[in-house]
Protein backbone atom coordinates (compact mmCIF):
# COMPACT_ATOMS: atom_id res chain seq x y z
CA UNK A 1 0.00 0.00 0.00
CA UNK A 2 0.58 3.80 -0.52
CA UNK A 3 1.31 5.20 3.18
CA UNK A 4 0.82 9.10 3.61
CA UNK A 5 2.49 9.68 7.01
CA UNK A 6 1.99 13.60 8.20
CA UNK A 7 4.49 14.52 11.31
CA UNK A 8 7.02 11.86 9.73
CA UNK A 9 9.83 13.63 10.62
CA UNK A 10 8.93 13.66 14.54
CA UNK A 11 9.21 11.12 17.11
CA UNK A 12 6.86 8.68 16.79
CA UNK A 13 6.07 9.82 13.35
CA UNK A 14 9.16 8.45 12.12
CA UNK A 15 9.63 5.26 14.28
CA UNK A 16 6.49 4.61 11.67
CA UNK A 17 8.21 5.79 8.92
CA UNK A 18 11.41 3.53 10.01
CA UNK A 19 9.29 0.32 10.61
CA UNK A 20 7.29 0.77 7.25
CA UNK A 21 10.07 0.84 5.32
CA UNK A 22 12.04 -1.78 6.96
CA UNK A 23 9.98 -4.28 7.79
CA UNK A 24 7.20 -3.94 5.17
CA UNK A 25 6.46 -3.43 1.75
CA UNK A 26 4.38 -0.39 1.67
CA UNK A 27 5.45 2.86 0.01
CA UNK A 28 5.74 5.88 2.05
CA UNK A 29 5.14 9.68 1.84
CA UNK A 30 6.71 10.93 4.85
CA UNK A 31 4.89 14.75 4.86
CA UNK A 32 6.48 17.13 7.74
CA UNK A 33 6.53 20.72 8.40
CA UNK A 34 9.73 20.91 10.03
CA UNK A 35 9.45 22.16 13.38
CA UNK A 36 11.36 22.60 16.26
CA UNK A 37 10.61 19.35 17.06
CA UNK A 38 10.79 17.85 13.75
CA UNK A 39 14.48 16.85 12.27
CA UNK A 40 15.19 14.86 8.60
CA UNK A 41 18.16 12.56 10.77
CA UNK A 42 15.46 10.76 12.27
CA UNK A 43 14.53 8.75 9.23
CA UNK A 44 18.29 8.82 7.63
CA UNK A 45 18.79 5.41 7.34
CA UNK A 46 15.64 4.62 5.53
CA UNK A 47 15.81 7.79 3.50
CA UNK A 48 17.75 5.95 0.16
CA UNK A 49 14.60 3.77 -0.27
CA UNK A 50 12.90 3.64 -3.65
CA UNK A 51 9.72 3.12 -1.56
CA UNK A 52 10.39 6.86 0.24
CA UNK A 53 9.77 9.99 -0.20
CA UNK A 54 9.74 13.43 1.54
CA UNK A 55 7.42 16.78 1.27
CA UNK A 56 8.02 19.04 3.56
CA UNK A 57 4.57 20.93 3.93
CA UNK A 58 2.39 22.23 6.78
CA UNK A 59 -1.11 20.45 7.75
CA UNK A 60 -2.07 23.51 7.93
CA UNK A 61 -1.84 24.62 4.42
CA UNK A 62 -4.82 23.01 1.76
CA UNK A 63 -2.96 23.35 -1.15
CA UNK A 64 0.39 21.72 0.18
CA UNK A 65 -1.85 18.99 1.12
CA UNK A 66 -3.97 18.64 -1.60
CA UNK A 67 -0.64 18.69 -3.77
CA UNK A 68 0.81 16.39 -2.02
CA UNK A 69 -2.57 13.41 -2.26
CA UNK A 70 -3.23 14.14 -5.75
CA UNK A 71 0.83 13.50 -6.58
CA UNK A 72 1.39 10.56 -3.99
CA UNK A 73 -2.24 8.80 -4.27
CA UNK A 74 -2.30 7.31 -1.00
CA UNK A 75 -4.00 4.41 0.25
CA UNK A 76 -3.77 4.86 3.96
CA UNK A 77 -3.35 8.42 5.28
CA UNK A 78 -1.79 8.10 8.58
CA UNK A 79 -2.29 11.63 10.46
CA UNK A 80 0.33 12.43 13.57
CA UNK A 81 1.63 15.71 12.45
CA UNK A 82 0.40 17.66 16.01
CA UNK A 83 2.08 19.96 18.91
CA UNK A 84 2.31 17.50 21.44
CA UNK A 85 4.32 19.36 24.56
CA UNK A 86 2.17 20.02 27.63
CA UNK A 87 4.34 22.33 28.89
CA UNK A 88 4.29 24.11 25.55
CA UNK A 89 0.48 24.45 25.37
CA UNK A 90 0.70 26.30 28.86
CA UNK A 91 2.72 28.72 27.38
CA UNK A 92 1.94 29.17 24.37
CA UNK A 93 -1.61 27.37 23.05
CA UNK A 94 -2.59 29.13 19.85
CA UNK A 95 -0.09 26.88 18.33
CA UNK A 96 -1.82 23.73 19.37
CA UNK A 97 -5.04 25.22 18.35
CA UNK A 98 -3.91 25.59 14.81
CA UNK A 99 -1.81 22.67 14.20
CA UNK A 100 -3.75 20.58 16.25
CA UNK A 101 -8.08 21.52 15.15
CA UNK A 102 -7.52 23.67 12.44
CA UNK A 103 -4.38 20.78 11.13
CA UNK A 104 -6.69 18.28 11.07
CA UNK A 105 -9.91 19.60 9.48
CA UNK A 106 -7.40 20.53 6.69
CA UNK A 107 -6.41 17.10 6.53
CA UNK A 108 -10.00 15.80 7.15
CA UNK A 109 -10.88 18.29 4.30
CA UNK A 110 -8.43 17.25 1.84
CA UNK A 111 -8.84 13.13 2.72
CA UNK A 112 -12.63 13.74 2.26
CA UNK A 113 -12.36 15.01 -1.96
CA UNK A 114 -9.48 12.67 -2.62
CA UNK A 115 -11.59 9.56 -1.00
CA UNK A 116 -14.75 10.48 -2.96
CA UNK A 117 -12.64 10.59 -6.30
CA UNK A 118 -12.24 7.15 -5.98
CA UNK A 119 -13.63 4.29 -7.04
CA UNK A 120 -14.33 0.70 -6.62
CA UNK A 121 -11.79 -1.60 -4.35
CA UNK A 122 -9.68 2.16 -3.91
CA UNK A 123 -12.57 3.46 -2.20
CA UNK A 124 -13.72 0.60 -0.11
CA UNK A 125 -9.67 0.39 1.39
CA UNK A 126 -8.79 3.89 1.64
CA UNK A 127 -8.43 4.66 4.90
CA UNK A 128 -7.92 7.86 7.81
CA UNK A 129 -5.97 7.07 10.22
CA UNK A 130 -5.53 9.75 13.33
CA UNK A 131 -3.70 9.15 15.82
CA UNK A 132 -4.28 10.63 19.28
CA UNK A 133 -3.45 10.56 23.39
CA UNK A 134 -5.34 9.28 26.23
CA UNK A 135 -4.84 12.70 27.78
CA UNK A 136 -8.12 13.51 26.04
CA UNK A 137 -10.02 11.04 29.16
CA UNK A 138 -8.83 13.37 31.63
CA UNK A 139 -7.14 11.73 34.86
CA UNK A 140 -7.59 8.78 37.09
CA UNK A 141 -8.19 7.93 40.56
CA UNK A 142 -5.66 5.09 41.93
CA UNK A 143 -7.86 2.73 40.44
CA UNK A 144 -9.41 2.25 37.30
CA UNK A 145 -8.40 1.81 33.41
CA UNK A 146 -9.35 4.42 30.08
CA UNK A 147 -11.26 2.60 27.88
CA UNK A 148 -12.61 3.74 24.06
CA UNK A 149 -15.95 4.43 25.81
CA UNK A 150 -14.54 6.63 29.19
CA UNK A 151 -15.93 10.26 28.71
CA UNK A 152 -13.55 12.91 27.55
CA UNK A 153 -12.29 15.29 29.85
CA UNK A 154 -9.32 17.02 28.45
CA UNK A 155 -7.61 19.17 31.46
CA UNK A 156 -4.49 20.98 29.36
CA UNK A 157 -4.74 23.25 26.03
CA UNK A 158 -2.76 19.96 24.75
CA UNK A 159 -5.56 17.15 25.07
CA UNK A 160 -8.21 19.89 23.88
CA UNK A 161 -6.62 20.31 21.24
CA UNK A 162 -6.49 16.31 20.64
CA UNK A 163 -10.27 16.17 22.30
CA UNK A 164 -11.05 18.26 19.38
CA UNK A 165 -9.17 16.61 16.75
CA UNK A 166 -10.35 13.59 17.73
CA UNK A 167 -14.30 14.77 17.31
CA UNK A 168 -13.53 15.85 14.34
CA UNK A 169 -11.82 12.85 13.14
CA UNK A 170 -15.04 10.72 14.35
CA UNK A 171 -17.97 13.72 13.00
CA UNK A 172 -16.09 12.89 9.13
CA UNK A 173 -16.78 9.63 9.84
CA UNK A 174 -20.11 9.79 10.78
CA UNK A 175 -21.47 12.63 8.42
CA UNK A 176 -19.87 12.19 5.13
CA UNK A 177 -19.15 8.48 5.45
CA UNK A 178 -15.51 8.89 5.67
CA UNK A 179 -13.51 5.68 6.86
CA UNK A 180 -11.78 7.41 9.54
CA UNK A 181 -9.76 5.07 12.20
CA UNK A 182 -8.56 6.41 15.74
CA UNK A 183 -5.80 5.28 18.39
CA UNK A 184 -5.32 6.60 21.60
CA UNK A 185 -2.19 5.88 23.05
CA UNK A 186 -0.56 6.16 26.61
CA UNK A 187 3.05 7.97 27.14
CA UNK A 188 5.83 6.89 24.38
CA UNK A 189 9.33 6.64 25.09
CA UNK A 190 12.69 5.19 22.90
CA UNK A 191 15.10 6.39 20.27
CA UNK A 192 15.02 9.94 18.47
CA UNK A 193 12.43 11.49 21.60
CA UNK A 194 12.90 15.09 21.33
CA UNK A 195 14.63 15.89 24.56
CA UNK A 196 11.94 18.01 26.01
CA UNK A 197 10.30 15.26 27.55
CA UNK A 198 10.96 13.24 30.66
CA UNK A 199 12.84 10.48 30.12
CA UNK A 200 15.85 11.68 27.45
CA UNK A 201 15.17 15.32 29.73
CA UNK A 202 16.14 12.88 32.67
CA UNK A 203 19.69 11.40 30.52
CA UNK A 204 20.18 15.12 29.17
CA UNK A 205 20.61 16.80 32.70
CA UNK A 206 22.37 13.42 34.17
CA UNK A 207 25.28 13.47 31.90
CA UNK A 208 25.64 17.59 32.15
CA UNK A 209 25.54 16.92 35.61
CA UNK A 210 22.33 19.57 36.22
CA UNK A 211 19.45 18.86 38.52
CA UNK A 212 17.12 16.35 37.73
CA UNK A 213 13.72 18.60 37.75
CA UNK A 214 10.97 16.05 38.85
CA UNK A 215 7.53 17.83 39.06
CA UNK A 216 6.16 18.20 42.40
CA UNK A 217 6.38 14.42 44.18
CA UNK A 218 7.10 12.66 41.14
CA UNK A 219 4.05 10.61 42.22
CA UNK A 220 2.05 10.99 38.84
CA UNK A 221 1.05 8.03 37.00
CA UNK A 222 1.65 6.80 33.63
CA UNK A 223 1.26 3.90 31.27
CA UNK A 224 4.36 3.66 29.36
CA UNK A 225 4.37 2.44 25.84
CA UNK A 226 7.55 1.88 23.92
CA UNK A 227 7.64 3.74 20.80
CA UNK A 228 8.38 0.25 18.56
CA UNK A 229 5.63 -1.48 19.85
CA UNK A 230 3.11 1.79 19.22
CA UNK A 231 3.65 1.44 15.18
CA UNK A 232 3.38 -2.12 15.34
CA UNK A 233 -0.04 -1.22 17.14
CA UNK A 234 -0.57 1.81 14.44
CA UNK A 235 0.06 -0.92 11.51
CA UNK A 236 -2.09 -3.63 12.61
CA UNK A 237 -5.07 -0.65 12.97
CA UNK A 238 -4.88 0.85 9.65
CA UNK A 239 -4.00 -2.64 7.94
CA UNK A 240 -7.07 -4.68 9.71
CA UNK A 241 -9.12 -2.36 11.58
CA UNK A 242 -12.92 -1.20 11.38
CA UNK A 243 -13.43 2.06 10.17
CA UNK A 244 -15.16 4.04 12.77
CA UNK A 245 -13.49 1.88 15.34
CA UNK A 246 -11.66 3.63 18.09
CA UNK A 247 -8.53 1.92 19.43
CA UNK A 248 -6.77 2.42 22.58
CA UNK A 249 -2.82 1.62 22.62
CA UNK A 250 -1.08 1.04 26.19
CA UNK A 251 1.98 -0.60 26.97
CA UNK A 252 0.53 -2.18 30.40
CA UNK A 253 3.60 -0.42 32.22
CA UNK A 254 1.81 1.96 34.98
CA UNK A 255 4.74 3.32 36.74
CA UNK A 256 5.14 6.55 38.62
CA UNK A 257 7.49 9.55 37.42
CA UNK A 258 10.00 8.85 39.90
CA UNK A 259 10.53 5.76 39.29
CA UNK A 260 11.04 6.07 35.94
CA UNK A 261 13.47 8.82 36.93
CA UNK A 262 15.01 6.25 39.57
CA UNK A 263 15.54 3.74 36.75
CA UNK A 264 17.38 5.81 34.21
CA UNK A 265 19.52 6.65 36.59
CA UNK A 266 20.25 3.17 37.84
CA UNK A 267 20.76 2.05 33.74
CA UNK A 268 23.50 5.45 33.95
CA UNK A 269 24.69 4.24 36.86
CA UNK A 270 25.68 0.79 35.23
CA UNK A 271 26.53 2.15 31.81
CA UNK A 272 28.20 5.44 32.23
CA UNK A 273 29.11 5.75 36.31
CA UNK A 274 29.67 9.50 37.57
CA UNK A 275 33.43 10.25 37.91
CA UNK A 276 32.80 10.80 42.06
CA UNK A 277 31.23 7.02 42.48
CA UNK A 278 28.03 8.44 43.30
CA UNK A 279 24.39 7.35 41.81
CA UNK A 280 22.87 10.03 39.16
CA UNK A 281 19.89 10.23 41.62
CA UNK A 282 21.81 12.24 44.02
CA UNK A 283 21.10 14.52 41.53
CA UNK A 284 17.05 14.21 41.74
CA UNK A 285 15.12 17.75 43.05
CA UNK A 286 11.92 18.36 42.94
CA UNK A 287 10.72 21.79 41.82
CA UNK A 288 6.94 23.23 40.80
CA UNK A 289 4.42 21.76 39.49
CA UNK A 290 2.62 21.41 36.35
CA UNK A 291 -0.23 23.90 36.57
CA UNK A 292 -3.30 21.17 36.78
CA UNK A 293 -0.89 18.11 36.19
CA UNK A 294 -3.01 15.42 35.85
CA UNK A 295 -2.22 12.59 38.47
CA UNK A 296 -2.88 9.19 36.72
CA UNK A 297 -3.18 7.56 33.32
CA UNK A 298 -3.79 3.95 32.87
CA UNK A 299 -5.14 2.06 29.53
CA UNK A 300 -7.32 -1.24 28.70
CA UNK A 301 -5.46 -2.33 25.55
CA UNK A 302 -8.06 -4.96 25.45
CA UNK A 303 -9.96 -4.00 22.55
CA UNK A 304 -6.77 -4.15 20.15
CA UNK A 305 -5.52 -7.34 21.29
CA UNK A 306 -8.88 -9.19 21.10
CA UNK A 307 -9.68 -7.74 18.05
CA UNK A 308 -6.27 -7.34 16.16
CA UNK A 309 -4.09 -9.55 17.54
CA UNK A 310 -1.83 -6.78 19.14
CA UNK A 311 0.22 -6.56 22.38
CA UNK A 312 3.16 -5.20 23.36
CA UNK A 313 6.38 -6.70 23.35
CA UNK A 314 8.79 -4.43 25.33
CA UNK A 315 8.23 -4.93 29.31
CA UNK A 316 9.37 -1.43 31.15
CA UNK A 317 12.51 -3.20 32.28
CA UNK A 318 13.67 -3.78 28.57
CA UNK A 319 12.40 -0.74 27.07
CA UNK A 320 13.93 1.71 29.24
CA UNK A 321 17.72 -0.39 29.31
CA UNK A 322 17.28 0.19 25.48
CA UNK A 323 16.38 3.78 25.34
CA UNK A 324 19.26 4.80 27.64
CA UNK A 325 21.78 2.35 25.32
CA UNK A 326 20.46 4.39 22.34
CA UNK A 327 21.00 7.84 23.57
CA UNK A 328 24.57 6.87 25.14
CA UNK A 329 25.44 5.86 22.04
CA UNK A 330 23.86 8.33 19.74
CA UNK A 331 25.08 11.59 21.55
CA UNK A 332 25.92 13.19 18.24
CA UNK A 333 21.95 13.57 17.40
CA UNK A 334 20.94 14.40 20.02
CA UNK A 335 23.33 16.75 21.81
CA UNK A 336 23.13 19.53 18.80
CA UNK A 337 19.41 19.52 19.36
CA UNK A 338 19.68 20.79 22.82
CA UNK A 339 22.43 23.51 22.15
CA UNK A 340 20.68 24.47 19.16
CA UNK A 341 16.31 24.29 20.38
CA UNK A 342 17.09 24.78 24.08
CA UNK A 343 15.20 21.20 24.06
CA UNK A 344 15.96 21.41 27.80
CA UNK A 345 14.36 24.91 28.90
CA UNK A 346 11.78 24.82 31.14
CA UNK A 347 8.48 25.78 29.92
CA UNK A 348 4.52 25.70 31.32
CA UNK A 349 5.56 27.15 34.61
CA UNK A 350 2.80 28.38 37.16
CA UNK A 351 1.16 31.95 37.12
Amino acid sequence: MRILVTGGAGFIGSALVRHLIEWTGHEVLNFDKLTYAGTLSTVERVAESDRYRFVQGDVCDAEAVRAAIAGFRPDVITHLAAESHVDRSIDGPGAFIQTNLVGTFVMLSEARVYWQSLEGAARNTFRFHHISTDEVYGSLGKTGLFTEATPYDPRSPYSASKAGSDHLVSAWGHTYGLPVLITNCSNNYGPYHFPEKLIPLMIVKALGGETLPVYGKGDQVRDWLYVEDHVSALVAVFERGAPGRTYNVGGNNEMQNIEVVHAVCAHLDRLRPRPDGKSYAAQIGYVADRPGHDMRYAIDASRIRDELGWEPQETFASGIAKTVEWYLANEDWWRPIVAERQADARRGLPG
